[in-house]
């Protein structure tokens, strides 16, 4: 497999399947959907699943304790492939849309898997504060999205665009690397950009200057 021969791990993968929405006939199928995202990413070797609030993104009032239920359901399948789902909130959105609620989600599914996909653009979209990452343990995040944003726009107003490279923009990176040091996390900083001036860029140009740019940020954090 190329993955592999390129000495490279598949660290995370995404599939939009609902599974949290409240009506049962479509989360039935978006479970299915889940069971095929996760056979495919078995078979090319890869661990964890983001699982956003796909199908719900635009509905609010969203009852975290059953979606922490549904959760628990996504967890069960994915201990059938030996992934793991990851509950990843969406700053945008009008249900999961902060840090703290999909800790919530994931620790009261009661799986001892159960873990969560943040994401430094998302926080800023959603209002969580970065601050908080220092009251979480080392397993309960998964993945880390790395991004940065400018001043302006304002959060209700950013858009997935906006996103820059890490340190060309105003988010509080120093802080969001020094907290992951302190609590333990060891997992993967995955650069995650949807700028559409870097996507006229050559993707190996654009691949080497963000994980430049990364470095230099976590190197001046953590002094390593």
């Amino acid at each position: 497999m190329q993955i592999n021969d390129a000495g490279l791990d598949l660290a995370g993968a995404i599939g939009f399947f609902e599974w949290c929405v409240d009506d049962p006939a479509r989360r039935k199928k978006g479970l299915e959907e889940a069971r095929r995202n996760m056979a495919m990413l078995q078979e090319l070797g890869g661990t964890c699943i983001a699982a956003p609030p796909f199908g719900h993104q635009n509905e609010p009032g969203l009852d975290l304790l059953k979606a922490a239920e549904r959760f628990a359901d996504l967890c069960k399948i994915g201990d059938e492939f030996n992934v793991v789902p990851m509950v990843e909130f969406w700053g945008f959105s009008k249900s999961l849309s902060r840090l703290g609620e999909a800790i919530l989600v994931a620790v009261e599914s009661g799986h001892p898997q159960a873990c969560v996909l943040a994401d430094v653009y998302h926080m800023h979209k959603g209002g969580s504060p970065v601050d908080g990452l220092w009251n979480l343990g080392p397993n309960l995040i998964q993945l880390f999205h790395v991004n940065d944003y400018p001043a302006d726009p304002p959060p209700a107003q950013i858009q997935d665009k906006d996103r820059v490279y890490p340190g060309d923009g105003v988010a509080p990176l120093g802080n969001v690397f020094r907290a992951l040091k302190d609590i333990g996390y060891r997992g993967y900083l995955s650069l995650e950009l949807f700028n559409e001036g870097y996507y006229r860029q050559p993707a190996e140009s654009v691949a080497r200057t963000g994980l430049r740019k990364l470095r230099e940020i976590v190197s001046k954090a953590c002094g390593r």
